[in-house]
């Protein structure tokens, strides 16, 4: 199993503050949310976040991510919180 993840994530203002600029593919919809997976300490963690503007390819995220933070931007749809990962440079 394999997961790219994603080191991009940049404060910049939008319409509602301060928002996070992630890829779309990152952001999953489970249990009618928005998700994204966040990788801590090698394991998935989902993570509800507010997604609060969405672009060709981007999604600007308002609330419950962090600058800096790691996330799954393309991983098999049954990936688990808590699952283990494994990062790999392209």
């Amino acid at each position: 199993m394999s997961v790219k993840v994603a080191f991009r994530g940049t404060g910049e203002e939008g319409p509602a503050g301060r928002s996070i600029v992630i890829p779309k593919a990152a952001v999953r919809r489970q249990d009618g949310r928005d998700v994204v997976l966040v990788v801590h300490d090698g394991r998935v963690e989902r993570r509800a976040v507010t997604v609060t503007a969405t672009t060709a390819g981007e999604s600007d995220i308002g609330a419950g991510l962090a600058a800096g933070e790691r996330i799954v931007v393309d991983g098999p749809g049954d990936l688990a919180d808590g699952a283990a990962v494994k990062e790999i440079n392209p």
